[in-house]
């Protein structure tokens, strides 16, 4: 069912839709202006990049997020750089493209669009990659995103259950789709590669954003999200950006809490959860887009493994670095006494369990025993 949106919110979308293109054009242009009146100045023109790794940057419990900080790389024009120089160029110039044509290109898309570029292609789609990757760097100090420069993933987001109406308008008709998560029988909704334009219907009390699809499925099938008043969503591992966009616009807009449901192991706990809540290192110059600050850590935990008596298997030598890195270089977990607990049980207990793990007591534990058990303490999960 559809229904007219009124002039007003559409007038509203379309103004902040043109100030945001109007700003990613400006941004571009005057980046490439500095670089033309270098060279008029018979200069090295040169670009700085913010450095993006967790040596560069810090962790403020007031903001929520991982944030970059000031170290910067340069690329100078040189013969040796020239090719590099080259590609960044011509990528900034198909983005002012894209948004003065109101279009889009995937990472793949640009990869086969530089074909057209002579010297300047890219001989494999991770150079294309990086660069895209380098120029949203450069122009996260001007607040403007890899989705505002029009640049979009190939894989779609998350999925979607329970009790939410999505609402989702056509700018140019003026309707406004409204799709109902509760009825997509054993489906459910996919979360679209752009979020910002979406709003949200809710009356349920908390978001529950689960690291596999085996578990959603289980949850979703059983209509979980109904007997307990909540909206599932399906992460699929790390979430992508616009699953996590989407978590953080619906937590805000309904003020509900958002519980994460992963693995227990280092890669769930410091790259899946971790990524979720404050951003990661690589991408500490968008964190504060696309982190949820508010949600915390429902399990499964080390402590579960105990009380719980769950099946493990041992960490292996990947689990036990990625595990001291978070304790010594992670900014997130060395500021939360919690978690530094947390993860040395885990060393120390030398193991690992997975969510499935607790359909060793039933296929269906987890919904009559396990979350039901875990909810009725929110404030005791993990930060």
């Amino acid at each position: 069912m559809t229904k007219k949106i009124t002039r007003a919110y559409l007038d509203k979308v379309r103004r902040e839709n043109a100030k945001k293109d109007k700003k990613t054009i400006s941004s571009i242009e005057n980046a490439a202006d500095d670089i033309y009146k270098k060279i008029q100045r018979r200069g090295k023109p040169l670009m700085r990049f913010p450095v993006r790794s967790l040596s560069n940057v810090s962790y403020d419990k007031r903001k929520g997020y991982l944030e970059i900080g000031r170290a910067r790389k340069e690329r100078t024009l040189t013969v040796n750089t020239v090719k590099g120089f080259a590609q960044t160029l011509r990528m900034m110039g198909l983005s002012r493209e894209l948004v003065i044509n109101n279009d889009f290109a995937t990472k793949r898309d640009v990869y086969y669009q530089s074909k057209n570029w002579e010297e300047a292609k890219f001989d494999d789609q991770t150079e294309s990659d990086t660069v895209m990757d380098d120029i949203e760097a450069l122009f996260s100090v001007d607040d403007v995103s890899r989705e505002q420069l029009r640049f979009v993933p190939d894989e779609h987001g998350g999925a979607v259950a329970g009790d939410l109406v999505v609402l989702d308008p056509d700018l140019e008709s003026g309707e406004i789709e409204r799709i109902d998560c509760t009825r997509f029988g054993s489906g459910a909704y996919s979360i679209p590669t752009s979020v910002e334009h979406l709003s949200f219907e809710t009356g349920a009390k908390f978001i529950l954003a689960i690291e596999t699809g085996g578990v959603f499925q289980r949850l979703q099938s059983h209509k979980f999200w109904k007997t307990s008043n909540c909206i599932l969503i399906n992460m699929a591992g790390v979430p992508t950006r616009s699953t996590r966009r989407f978590i953080r616009r619906l937590s805000e807009q309904a003020k509900i809490p958002v519980y994460a449901f992963v693995d227990c192991d280092p890669y769930g706990i410091s790259n899946i959860y971790r990524t979720l809540k404050v951003g990661s290192g690589n991408a500490a110059h968008i964190n504060r887009f696309f982190c949820v600050p508010n949600a915390t850590y429902l399990g499964v935990t080390p402590q579960d493994i105990i009380d719980y008596e769950l099946p493990t298997h041992p960490l292996k030598d990947v689990d036990i670095k990625r595990a001291k890195d978070a304790l010594k270089n992670d900014p997130f977990f060395k500021s939360k006494k919690q978690w530094k607990s947390a993860i040395e049980q885990l060393l120390s207990m030398g193991v690992r369990a997975e969510q499935q793990a607790l359909a060793m007591w039933g296929l269906n534990y987890v919904i009559e025993e396990y979350l039901p058990q875990k909810l009725k303490n929110p404030g005791k999960f993990l930060p």
